[in-house]
């Protein structure tokens, strides 16, 4: 889930069965979910605002890892609480919707990533979400402006219509609780016209920011979280509006393209290798949680991931996609092919971090570091 952080998210490894406290239905399609955390797991569990975890559930004899950002309540910022929507009608947002109840349990990482908003003190932070990318950006508005006395937040969520605005109701406790300091806007894409219905584009949103005294400057930050084609279009026009790209932020939560989202950027495949495997294949070291991880990556592995989980299940990994950042390491010796990274940012790739779910290794050996 994270994207376009140039800082280093903790590593909290593990996975722990949780107790399933409250069930709170947010709409047709969504559910917020709050988990208890025993005391012997509450410097684990403890997050900060914009950190996600990854849940991990078993259905038909099948595993599967989804990665949810952590919502807390206003009347409770410590809570650890996830905002879980249906997607497919068989995938685990489907289960919690139907049956997931107080008094279950589910199987969870420790939060982690690193999706932040940019540190200035008293700045205006602008805070631009798509459907269900409210959820990280709700918990990173409130703690600003409990933290930060002299700054301000403007948060514009992007919805088909009213019915889909999550969190609404929180939204207005948290209004009422800064008045004059929290400007929140929904922008309808199935009801009304611009400004305050229709798609958000390059066309309505440098008018949108003008209208809403969120122009770029040295005090404006800015943070996105949505759909891909939802961000790559508010970056462009933030950066072509004058914003410092260290001052815009951003986290995917999905790939899909809606009718009511921008078409999604086309994503490079990863480059083919210059010369074919040998036949004995890879040797893939990869370094986690303080061991030592020794595998043999094989011509038909489509990733690094695929050929780490052959041997060690522990590895970690949700999407599988390029976009919650789970699995990023940092290649240490050998290169990679690699293809989206849509969790990670220039700078971190520069720096050699990869995704092991969307890279291969090339050459004779590669080593990875998890821990990096």
């Amino acid at each position: 889930m994270n994207s376009v952080i140039p800082t280093t998210a903790r590593r909290r490894t593990g996975w722990h069965r949780l107790p399933v406290t409250a069930v709170r239905r947010l709409g047709e399609d969504a559910v917020a979910v709050t988990l208890g955390v025993p005391d012997t797991l509450r410097d684990t569990f403890a997050h900060r605002p914009g950190e996600h975890v990854v849940v991990r559930h078993q259905r038909a004899g099948e595993e599967l890892r989804r990665s949810y950002s952590v919502c807390p309540p206003p009347e409770d910022p410590g809570a650890l609480r996830l905002v879980i929507k249906r997607g497919t009608p068989d995938g685990f947002g489907a289960y919690a919707l139907t049956g997931l109840t107080a008094g279950d349990h589910l199987e969870l990482s420790p939060p982690t990533g690193a999706f932040r908003l940019a540190e200035r003190p008293g700045a205006h932070h602008v805070l631009i979400a798509g459907g269900s990318g409210i959820a990280p950006l709700a918990a990173l508005a409130a703690a600003a402006l409990r933290t930060d006395p002299a700054c301000r937040v403007t948060l514009v969520h992007s919805v088909p219509t009213a019915e889909d605005a999550l969190l609404r109701d929180e939204l207005v406790l948290v209004k009422d609780e800064f008045v004059g300091r929290f400007t929140v806007l929904h922008l309808f894409t199935r009801e009304g016209r611009p400004p305050l219905g229709g798609r958000i584009d390059a066309g309505n949103l440098p008018g949108l920011l003008a209208a809403l005294d969120a122009r770029p400057g040295p005090d404006t930050t800015y943070a996105l979280c949505g759909p891909a084609g939802l961000i790559a279009l508010a970056r462009t026009a933030l950066t072509d509006a004058g914003a410092a790209p260290e001052l815009v932020r951003s986290e995917l939560f999905t790939l899909g393209d809606t009718a009511d989202s921008p078409a999604v950027p086309d994503a490079p495949s990863p480059a083919p290798p210059d010369e074919p495997p040998t036949a004995e294949g890879i040797r893939v070291t990869a370094l986690y949680d303080g061991r030592r991880r020794v595998v043999t990556a094989r011509p038909g592995d489509p990733a690094l991931l695929d050929a780490l989980l052959r041997d060690h299940a522990d590895v970690p990994y949700a999407c599988r996609e390029g976009i919650c950042g789970s699995c990023r390491a940092k290649v240490l010796d050998g290169e990679v092919a690699t293809g989206p990274q849509y969790a990670l940012d220039a700078g971190q790739l520069a720096d050699g971090y990869t995704l092991v779910c969307c890279a291969r290794p090339l050459g004779t050996e590669v080593t990875v570091d998890f821990d990096a």
